[in-house]
């Protein structure tokens, strides 16, 4: 089974995406991978991480982590096992290091499209559990500035085609879920 958790900031998005992995571990020979897409640009987004990395350890010790900035199709299909849950913390950090690289130079649509595409064969493909973790941060004003729209549009359409293929999506609000689908 698969499940889009969607949520705001600090909503409780990552932990409920953990609480699941703890439920999937409590059966004997079961695994849980999280796949990590955030990369440390800055100093406070490095201290963020690290930060993240100790809690996870001391809250959910049996839950293996690998950082895939990039290529998450091929890690999903790589990984992906009837008895191994992944768990992907987060599809939109994906995508802005996609569209709007660490380099400073802006990707190409079409390029981020593919791997958006790429992505979402992917969990059609894979054999195992999938939860993937993403903010829903297009329910402001629409921005002023024409990379940044283009990001959300992307953002909102890449939600609407995972939460298709997932039997499950839910909707985070100040540490409460709220069950979207089904």
């Amino acid at each position: 089974m698969h499940e889009l958790i969607l949520g705001g900031r600090r909503s409780g998005k990552s932990r409920c995406a953990e609480t699941r992995a703890a439920e999937w571990l409590r059966v004997p020979g079961r695994d849980a991978l999280l796949i990590v897409t955030a990369i440390p640009g800055d100093e406070e987004m490095r201290r963020r991480i690290e930060r993240h990395q100790a809690e996870r350890a001391l809250r959910l010790p049996a839950l293996r982590t690998l950082e895939v900035p990039d290529d998450l199709a091929q890690a999903l299909r790589a990984h992906s096992a009837a008895r191994t849950l992944l768990v992907v913390d987060c599809l939109t950090l994906w995508l802005t290091q996609l569209l709007m690289p660490p380099s400073g130079l802006l990707a190409d649509a079409a390029s981020c499209e593919r791997d958006v595409d790429g992505v979402v064969d992917a969990l059609r493909e894979v054999e195992g559990p999938v939860v993937l973790v993403s903010n829903e941060i297009g329910l402001g004003v629409s921005p002023l500035q024409r990379e940044t729209r283009q990001f959300l549009d992307m953002l909102g359409e890449l939600h609407q085609r995972i939460a298709a293929l997932c039997e499950r999506v839910t909707l985070m609000v100040a540490g409460l879920e709220c069950r979207v689908k089904p």
